[in-house]
């Protein structure tokens, strides 16, 4: 795996190893931050589910100003700290250890505020609907959840009132489906 844009492009990243994790792909990766073009540059990002941290890293190579990882399994999160050496990037991340549900509702996150949520559950996983309820809740007007799952298995994310249906992408047996504050501003 390496970074695909920014100002880290190139830089090789620790894979999961033994984990039973998989990270999004180099070309699902570049795919993704293509669709979010400018929307990435001093954005506030969270990488739910983070696994390697790959897609938080590229967000912090392209410019976010600050990158929120949640992660679960403590070694994922050694991973994740291995692929964050980059010094310039010290004051600009934070790792999380918990389940993406438990830690939006009792941490300082809940009052947190996103410009872009990225959320990769386990691949076989469905998004509950009280959790992307809680994503829309972090998000900050005009922000955008994108949300990745196994294609093949079709897009089982639930509705919300609080954020309007957008574009899908397909590459491969992987997908990105976008959802977008309600409330205006950022769109497409």
């Amino acid at each position: 795996m390496r970074l695909t844009g920014g100002e880290a492009r190139g830089r090789r990243l620790r894979g999961p190893g033994r984990l039973a994790i998989r990270p999004t792909s180099d070309r699902v990766r570049e795919a993704l931050f293509d669709i979010l073009g400018a929307r990435v540059g001093n954005a506030a990002f969270l990488d739910g589910f983070a696994g390697t941290g790959a897609v938080g890293v590229e967000a912090l190579s392209r410019g976010a100003r600050r990158v929120v990882f949640v992660e679960r399994d403590l070694r994922a999160i050694k991973t994740i700290r291995q692929n964050l050496l980059e010094e310039a990037w010290i004051e600009r991340h934070e790792i999380v250890r918990g389940d993406l549900a438990r830690v939006v509702r009792a941490s300082p996150l809940r009052t947190a505020r996103f410009e872009i949520i990225f959320l990769d559950p386990p691949y076989d996983e469905t998004l509950s609907p009280v959790l992307l309820e809680a994503m829309a809740g972090l998000l900050a007007p005009g922000g955008v959840v994108v949300i990745e799952y196994r294609s093949s298995r079709g897009a089982e994310i639930p509705a919300t009132e609080r954020l309007r249906t957008g574009r899908s992408y397909r590459y491969g047996d992987t997908a990105l489906t976008l959802r977008h504050d309600g409330r205006g501003g950022m769109g497409r």
